[in-house]
């Protein structure tokens, strides 16, 4: 199974500041995925001339969609997004405002795949590294998170994480291995000269990833101002 985890920024190109959806349809179309997951994911806003972004990305996709609104932006606003090729079977969403904040928020998603349930985990932290820390440690103890203990559970996003403090801080602790490491091979922002490893992935339970990286095309350096990630897995 193949899953993609992108900033995509929504829809606007890190260096030439155009909104282009459609260049974000053909970097995902490229990779083929059978989950994508999307950061800031705009819902009627001016900049990206009031598309409907999970609307459209689900229509193009064919696909099982969960939208989270986070931010608000005049009668619209952005938040995650996820694709999935297969049913989602459960679906609830965690709040993880800090105080005054910006609003972050994580999904968890029980998806019910050919090879067995899956719990994926897609989240977008904040800006400074103690809040991180905080949303990391309400996620994972989160009755939510935590009743689903049992299953393969797969974490992934954009962390913010310049440091990649979260690794063994909060996420080793509980048993979470990390596929994006060395974090030199998963530099992803920004998108035209990447030296941050902000794009992450976690897995805990029986899931063996065969193959993980970063895209790195030219359209994908022009489509946002993040790399894709992209994760080959199994559930063993």
């Amino acid at each position: 199974m193949r899953l993609l985890s992108w900033n995509i920024h929504k829809g606007i190109g890190g260096r030439d500041r155009r909104y282009s959806l459609s260049r974000i349809i053909d970097c995902i179309e490229a990779e083929n995925p059978d989950f994508i997951c999307l950061q800031e994911v705009d819902r009627l806003v001016r900049r990206s001339q009031f598309d409907d972004q999970p609307r459209l990305l689900a229509r193009y996709f064919r696909a099982h969609a969960v939208y989270q609104s986070n931010v608000a932006v005049g009668d619209g606003g952005y938040g995650n997004l996820v694709l999935s090729r297969w049913p989602v079977e459960s679906r609830h969403r965690i709040l993880l405002r800090q105080g005054t904040r910006k609003p972050r928020g994580a999904q968890l998603l029980q998806i019910d795949s050919p090879e067995g349930s899956l719990h994926l985990v897609h989240t977008h932290l904040g800006l400074a590294e103690r809040e991180r820390h905080w949303q990391m440690k309400r996620l994972l103890g989160h009755m939510l998170f935590r009743s689903a203990d049992p299953l393969p559970t797969l974490v992934v996003g954009d962390f913010n994480d310049w440091r990649d403090t979260l690794a063994t801080a909060s996420l080793g602790a509980n048993g979470f291995a990390q596929v994006t490491s060395p974090i030199g091979r998963f530099r992803s922002f920004p998108a035209w000269l990447a030296v941050g490893a902000l794009d992450k992935a976690f897995v805990r339970g029986p899931i063996a990833v065969r193959q993980a990286r970063i895209v790195r095309t030219s359209l994908a350096k022009t489509a946002s101002d993040h790399l894709p990630l992209v994760i080959d897995f199994h559930l063993r």
